[in-house]
């Protein structure tokens, strides 16, 4: 089954705007719904029940599943395996420790090689002697969680990354529950695992009862990520800048301009920027985030979330503008 050609480009609205010399030089679109704790719609931005696919943004999730299905990391861990990781020394470190509590080594991982994100890690990795490795690629912690899931569960290892291995099955089946529809769509992912599609409605409301710990796992995964912002980023990333503003905040980046996170409250917000680049990204996180509540959030720097949100337009190396979101007047 496919989806209907041009789907997510219908009713999409303005998510931010670039701004140079004070002249509106580019726009991005895109869909954007914002809930309150109860789940109610407070901001929406085009179509917010858009099938989309939330690519990484789903890894919390994906993390919930594998806690219920026998999986048993610290925190430091957990959040790796909710990540995806910039490829520094300790996410490989992680990774490899991952692999080693389940009686596993890289040769198992099955995700598609690549240098780490971060470049000095990338740049010290190939004076190594190394080149793309599926241990240094950004889901590697995922990945090693998912085996390390199948030894727990006795399931088999070689075929983790069939959609119909009962890992991905037990997947499928909690991304339903939380999102509170059955995947429509299923696709493959670009490090090689299954891909289930949902709604930005879906997925926020997913974020939302994950940073409220409605249930054991919920909370351990939700605790994982807002307690190891660097596991689930790294350095200079925005989703690693906007957990350590907002205390308790779950928040995932994913690929193709997706983006996920809740306050503690189980207040939540989800997008999707159309074009699918990453320039916007933090502006519109940031703008999405106050008008989800975090401001009120108790102990958020306010000062940090401030710079997330500044997003300059440079000319000869110095601001000559901004990268400005209207979500405040939508609000």
């Amino acid at each position: 089954m496919s989806a209907p050609a041009g789907s997510v480009v219908q009713a999409a609205g303005t998510l931010a705007e670039v701004v140079r010399g004070g002249v509106v030089e580019s726009a991005h679109l895109g869909h954007l719904v914002v809930l309150d704790p109860d789940g109610a719609v407070i901001l929406s931005v085009g179509e917010p029940t858009t099938t989309i696919w939330p690519r990484s943004s789903v890894k919390p999730l994906q993390a919930v599943a594998m806690l219920r299905h026998g999986l048993t990391l610290p925190d430091r861990l957990l959040a790796l395996a909710s990540s995806s990781h910039n490829g520094e020394p300790q996410h490989v470190a992680g990774v490899r420790e991952i692999l080693e509590s389940a009686g596993l080594g890289p040769e198992h991982l099955r995700n598609t090689p690549d240098l780490p994100l971060h470049a000095p890690s990338a740049q010290a990795w190939q004076h190594a002697g190394h080149g793309p490795d599926s241990l240094t690629q950004n889901c590697s912690g995922k990945h090693a969680a998912m085996l390390a899931t199948c030894v727990a569960a006795g399931w088999d290892t070689e075929s983790y990354l069939d959609p119909e291995h009962p890992l991905q099955l037990a997947i499928r089946g909690t991304i339903a529950e939380l999102t509170g529809a059955d995947p429509a769509l299923s696709t493959v992912d670009g490090c090689g695992a299954p891909l289930f599609s949902t709604s930005l409605v879906g997925l926020a409301r997913a974020f939302g009862r994950l940073a409220a710990g409605d249930d054991p796992h919920l909370a351990r995964v939700a605790a994982a990520v807002a307690g190891h912002p660097d596991m689930v980023g790294g350095t200079d990333r925005d989703v690693t800048l906007a957990i350590r503003a907002v205390p308790g905040l779950v928040a995932k980046d994913g690929a193709e301009g997706v983006y996920a996170a809740a306050l503690p409250s189980g207040a939540a917000v989800a997008f999707k920027v159309l074009d699918g680049g990453g320039r916007a990204r933090p502006a519109i996180l940031a703008a999405a985030l106050l008008a989800a509540g975090a401001g009120s959030v108790a102990g958020v720097d306010h000062e940090a979330l401030d710079a997330l949100g500044r997003v300059p337009v440079l000319g000869g190396g110095q601001p000559v503008g901004e990268v400005r979101t209207p979500l405040g007047a939508a609000a």
